[in-house]
């Protein structure tokens, strides 16, 4: 199996920050917004090279959104930043008339999801967000796995021509991609080949997914992981491909059971070669307080619970 480092925990949300600043300094229509959230969204280091190109709209994100359609329909390239619930589910209407349905080239930069924003509780930990914008024609949904790729998905987000929602944490995690791989809108990264079991995970679950294809090794089991960057488009040859070589597969994502990950991964399966698959989700309820660690054991999201599913799966073949 490949060894990946941990070569030092960082938050996903400053991968964003720094990835902005190359952004912004790569092209000149590269603008930041946020609604009174431009330190907790890492943004300024941006603020402060590029003053003239950072919007700080206050606390009224429905008028952000709209602001920020305007100025992509004069070129300009806009990221709106602010806590996961209140640039989905606070603004849905404003994101899906102004943005989807316009196609206009808005990047909605989306920090704090998840239930790993931790003691802030269910009221600020969205686990629904990947199904709302999922659902949205043309909008495409990246969720990088730790700081490096996440400054390189911020840089994609901001060539790609059209809406991209962006999806990254608060809490200091594991960092182990490689920081010079540029990242590719629509890629599956395959971390680890394997024979018994295609592991499929996203966002913070993919380190848990490494840590429990360790495990399964030194029980004899080949775990394939798959780093699910982009939940829409998806790879779905790829993943298709994995899954009939291995014949089974586990889904760990940090979203509820419904419309994320989960539910893509499940659409290819029945649409090509079946196969039994485990999932690993947030179920159908709402966050709570408490440590990100914590919470990720108690919602059965970490390596343990993993390990568990694929023979669960394997066992099902």
């Amino acid at each position: 199996m490949k060894k990946y480092i941990d070569s030092g925990k960082k938050d996903t949300r400053s991968g964003f920050g720094d990835g902005l600043v190359i952004a912004g300094r790569e092209n000149p229509n590269v603008l930041a917004l946020t609604a009174d959230l431009k330190g907790s969204l890492k943004m300024d280091a941006f603020a402060a090279e590029f003053p003239e190109r950072f919007i700080e709209c206050g606390i009224a994100e429905a008028n952000m959104i709209g602001v920020a359609a305007g100025l992509a329909v004069t070129g300009k390239v806009p990221f709106c930043g602010s806590f996961a619930e209140f640039v989905t589910g606070r603004v849905y209407d404003q994101v899906r008339q102004e943005v989807a349905y316009g196609n206009t080239n808005v990047k909605l930069a989306s920090s704090h999801a998840g239930i790993t924003l931790g003691e802030d509780g269910a009221t600020h930990q969205t686990m629904e967000d990947i199904a709302l914008m999922r659902a949205l024609p043309g909008m495409v949904v990246l969720v990088p796995c730790d700081y490096n790729q996440t400054v390189q998905a911020t840089i994609a987000a901001a060539r790609y021509v059209g809406p991209v929602y962006l999806r990254f944490g608060r809490p200091s995690v594991p960092n182990f991609t490689n920081p010079d791989e540029p990242f590719e809108i629509g890629k599956i990264y395959n971390l680890n080949p394997g024979t018994d079991v295609t592991i499929v995970a996203t966002g913070h679950t993919v380190w848990e997914a490494l840590q429990a294809a360790e495990a399964l090794e030194a029980e004899g089991i080949s775990a394939e992981v798959l780093n699910v960057a982009t939940i829409k488009p998806l790879d779905a040859a790829t993943l298709a491909a994995s899954i009939a070589k291995t014949g089974a597969a586990v889904v760990a994502e940090e979203h509820n059971a419904f419309g994320g990950l989960s539910e893509a991964v499940a659409s290819v399966v029945v649409a090509g070669t079946p196969a039994p698959v485990e999932f690993i989700n947030g179920g159908d309820k709402f966050g709570q307080s408490g440590t990100p660690a914590e919470l990720m054991a108690a919602y059965g999201l970490d390596a343990a619970h993993i390990v568990e599913a694929a023979k669960k799966a394997i066992a099902r073949k």
